[in-house]
């Protein structure tokens, strides 16, 4: 076996002599480019089967019922009536939005027939109420049509969650927007481009009647990605007024504090924030502008280094905590909401592309599989809101006819797109970025390549090159900033190769790869804990990437399944058990994570009798929290028991 610390000249050429270049640190890449979601099949593993229950909620779902907000407000006789809950309380129709992007998603990945109809179907309908209202207008919004004009007439009264006393109907039309650009972009849909050409004209039009100090008053309502769509409807047309629109729809009193590298996002509702951050960043990718850019890169770091917990998701109650403040993460139900990750990743695969730096895929890892891959019911599917972070508490999953909440809309986008990022490439070196069992089939480089895996239940993954094109290039292997410098080990057909590369870069492998070739690699992945940021003595594991968790009981799960309650239907509203009488952690010892010890013949799932008091919870074993469901749980402990109240 060859050492990898050795660089000696003779192995250099030996290793030279049987193809191998020996891997090295790689700087930054830049300007990376994601596959397209028809290119990457996903094989037998956690992640396809999560996208397989994803599609069955999907297909459980009513298009008309979803499509009859638009009818009514086309004024045309809806074919069946709308959906209830936030679908016929003023937020009518954005689930439809959601749909068409969740369809795109889905029909891009499996090529299922079925994904295709409905989606054909949708926009058809879709451009049908558009042509009957006839300015290009087209929404769910009740009412949209009457306050748009208001709008163009300079008549606004902005709120932060109401425009003109309706439910915030900019967020609403963006899922209409995000929806038609995703059905052109992803499934390569020619009518969503349109429909949407002809609503972004409509909302252009109004535009130019409208003062910058009148768009920005607008603004302060939410507004979700606006900025976002049109920076890619410029693209998608070539046209520069779009951008300028985009400009015009950035909310400058969050730009501005970004650019100047100024966090002033304490107390502000956090799935606002966000997207406007996405649209900071595509604005500088299409228009170069950097100031957008920097925003955005700092808004990325703030929220990921500062305002966020274990699982990689953040807010409380839906709004950002003081950074030096995390108890309200902890007694509070409503933790992180699953939108803001859905986002966060958005905005994390932007600055990835853009940057190619390994932190980006670091944490967009650690945000998928412990806040995505668990924010959906693995067997009879259903999407949380709030994953709450209190010691012993629960989560609520959706069902299909009741709930509609903003977080089943993006949570049946998220489990369709997985297959987005595990690879990526730059000309024609291909970056292997996630651990993910998956076939990528690259035609305009006659490469099919298949990553053979049970990551991360087992600590490696196989890459098998199925065909591949007669020349030299790069295959590069995430080197995952989890793993300890020196422990990573690649073989190729059998043979130890040396790693120079340090965690948190790629590890570059370049030769002429010929079919059968095959790549092996060793993740070791070690058992560590995490404190909450503001150092109140809470303390969680991670197994690598993965969080572990414990379920403690199945009692008072009042409201597992969501019910049709507007505002109150996605929160545990089950009994809040004391703190005090929680598990806790003995806190005289230095190394805590030494104490954990994994059980045989189980994956991924550990004790730790002499570290968990009291006595009656010390047989509790810890697993990975994504495959945690149905129960009360803990990811954060305290170091010592607390007092009483």
């Amino acid at each position: 076996m060859i050492n990898r610390t050795i660089t000696h000249p003779f192995l250099y050429l030996c290793l030279i002599a049987m193809g191998f270049i020996l891997p090295v640190q790689t700087q930054a890449q830049s300007s990376l480019h994601a596959f397209k979601l028809q290119q990457v099949a996903l094989l037998p593993g956690v992640f396809k089967s999560a996208q397989q229950t994803d599609m069955a909620y999907m297909l459980a779902l009513d298009p008309d019922r979803l499509l009859a907000p638009y009818f009514t407000e086309a004024g045309l006789k809806p074919k069946k009536k709308n959906y209830g809950n936030w679908e016929n309380t003023g937020l009518d129709g954005h689930i439809g939005g959601h749909y068409l992007s969740a369809l795109s998603n889905m029909y891009a990945s499996t090529h299922n027939p079925e994904m295709n109809r409905r989606l054909d179907y949708m926009l058809a309908q879709l451009k049908r109420c558009q042509d009957k209202i006839g300015s290009g207008y087209l929404g769910g919004t009740p009412g949209g049509t009457a306050m748009w004009k208001d709008i163009a007439a300079g008549k606004i009264e902005a709120d932060t969650f109401a425009l003109n006393k309706k439910w915030v109907p900019l967020y609403n039309i963006h899922k209409l927007f995000a929806g038609l650009r995703d059905a052109y972009m992803i499934a390569g849909k020619p009518l969503a481009k349109e429909i949407l050409v002809r609503l972004t004209d409509y909302i252009d039009g109004v535009s130019h009647k409208l003062t910058d100090e009148q768009i920005q008053t607008m603004l302060i309502s939410e507004h979700g990605g606006l900025n976002e769509v049109f920076a890619d409807v410029s693209v998608i047309t070539g046209q520069d007024k779009y951008l300028t629109l985009a400009r015009r729809f950035s909310h400058k009193a969050i730009l501005n504090p970004l650019i100047n590298g100024q966090d002033e996002l304490n107390g502000l509702h956090a799935n606002m924030q966000i997207p406007k951050a996405v649209g900071f960043q595509r604005i500088s990718e299409v228009g170069g502008d950097k100031d957008y850019g920097k925003a955005a890169g700092f808004f990325w770091e703030t929220v990921v280094h500062n305002r966020t917990v274990v699982i990689g998701g953040n807010s409380v109650n839906e709004h950002f905590n003081p950074t030096g403040n995390f108890s309200k993460m902890i007694t509070d139900v409503a933790g992180p909401e699953t939108c803001n990750s859905y986002n966060m990743l958005k905005l994390t695969r932007h600055l990835f592309e853009k940057q190619g730096e390994v932190k980006y895929m670091d944490f967009y890892e650690r945000v998928l599989y412990n806040h995505i891959l668990s924010s959906q019911h693995p067997t009879h599917g259903g999407f949380v809101y709030y994953t709450s972070m209190r010691p012993r508490h629960y989560r609520v999953y959706s069902q299909p006819q009741e709930t509609m909440w903003c977080c089943v809309g993006s949570g049946m986008e998220n489990h369709g797109k997985y297959a987005e990022l595990i690879y990526s490439y730059r000309q024609k070196d291909l970056f292997v970025n996630l651990f993910i069992p998956s076939r990528l089939n690259w035609a305009a480089q006659g490469l099919v390549l298949s990553q053979q895996t049970k990551f991360p239940d087992r600590q490696t993954t196989k890459l098998l090159v199925e065909a591949a094109r007669p020349g030299v290039f790069s295959i590069n292997i995430r080197y995952p900033g989890w793993v300890t410098a020196g422990k990573l080990q690649i073989k190729i057909n059998g043979t130890e190769v040396p790693v120079e590369a340090q965690p948190g870069n790629y590890i570059k492998l370049n030769r002429a790869w010929k079919k059968g070739d095959e790549i092996a690699v060793y993740l070791p992945m070690e058992v560590s804990t995490e404190a909450l940021p503001d150092s109140s003595g809470y303390v969680a594991f991670v197994h690598g990437p993965i969080v572990l968790a414990a379920k403690t009981d199945t009692t008072d799960l009042d409201n597992l399944i969501g019910d049709a309650n507007q505002f109150g239907g996605y929160r545990a509203r089950g009994k809040m058990y004391p703190l005090n009488e929680a598990p806790f952690l003995a806190d005289n010892i230095v190394n805590i994570a030494a104490y954990l010890k994994p059980v045989s013949g189980k994956d991924q799932t550990f004790t730790a009798p002499q570290l968990i008091s009291p006595a009656r919870y010390n047989n509790l074993e810890l697993i990975p929290f994504y495959k945690l469901h149905d129960a009360r749980y803990m990811i954060y402990w305290h170091r010592g028991q607390l007092k009483k109240d």
